[in-house]
């Protein structure tokens, strides 16, 4: 009778431990899949940011491209850089680069850049003319649009403060 409650305590025992050794077993596992998944997110930070770069260094061609290629209207030459120009452009766009619209919208200091204001009619704070042209990659605003805005002309009515 003795030995089956020592065996019963010892069988208690080990149960107890299993567990124990199971859930730490868990957590392990719980451990190591957290830092699988970090260790990915990283990864996917670090290719982003070395496209951003990439991709920061190469807007100065397409910028040069968007000089350029005004000045080729008699050339022959013309047919050729736009056909490198849209290749190029395709390529920077299947990496996540877009070019941020900004004409006739209002001014967001998210997007834009002031570099100058026109007095006009149109309402306050509309973006007039792209000065400097502004890119996203993916979600991320690499580099603002440089713009010019609206300064709204107050219309001068027969109202009297006086």
């Amino acid at each position: 009778m003795e030995d089956i409650e020592r065996l019963k305590k010892e069988l208690e025992v080990q149960a107890r431990q299993a567990q124990e050794r199971l859930d730490q077993l868990k957590y392990l596992q719980a451990d190591f899949d957290n830092f699988r998944k970090w260790t990915a997110k990283e990864k996917d930070l670090i290719t982003d940011m070395a496209n951003e770069r990439l991709i920061n260094d190469l807007l100065v061609i397409l910028d040069d491209f968007d000089q350029a290629l005004p000045s080729l209207k008699q050339e022959k030459n013309k047919e050729g850089m736009e056909m490198i120009y849209k290749k190029f452009s395709k390529i920077l766009s299947a990496y996540g680069l877009q070019p941020i619209e900004c004409v006739g919208k209002k001014f967001d200091p998210h997007f834009h850049e002031v570099l100058c204001t026109e007095k006009c009619a149109k309402e306050q704070n509309t973006v007039l003319e792209e000065l400097g042209k502004g890119y996203r990659l993916k979600s991320k605003v690499i580099r603002p649009s440089k713009v010019m805005i609206a300064e709204h002309i107050m219309e001068k009515g027969g109202e009297n403060n006086g």
